[in-house]
């Protein structure tokens, strides 16, 4: 079992998140959250007065998988979130140990159903 951590440009959310239900992806885990990489963060300007912002918007995705799925579902965010530009974001791939589920005590695969 694999935990991709994906965070990608907002406005690309609906089109992930269409990608990942299309693959029958059951469940993810969505926080809006900043940061900054290479673009260390943009200038705007709002009313006329130009400013610096430290840090972009974007949107994390958590999305546990079974180790067999993990290209395509891989696959899928990139190919739905890519722009071309710098800020597209990243994925992270972890190893999961164990997944339980509280409700009905299901472990591993079986909880990711």
């Amino acid at each position: 079992m694999q935990m991709i951590t994906a965070v990608i440009r907002p406005h690309k959310y609906e089109q992930v998140r269409e990608a990942l239900v299309s693959l029958g992806v059951q469940g993810m885990t969505v926080t809006q959250v900043s940061g900054f990489g290479r673009q260390r963060g943009q200038t705007e300007v709002y009313r006329g007065a130009e400013y610096k912002t430290n840090e972009l918007p974007k949107i994390r995705l958590e999305i546990a998988v079974p180790s067999e799925r993990l290209h395509a579902v891989i696959e899928a965010i990139q190919a739905a979130a890519q722009t071309g530009k710098v800020g597209d974001g990243k994925i992270f791939i972890h190893a999961l140990d164990q997944v339980i589920r509280i409700r009905t005590s299901e472990t591993n695969e079986a909880a990711l159903d």
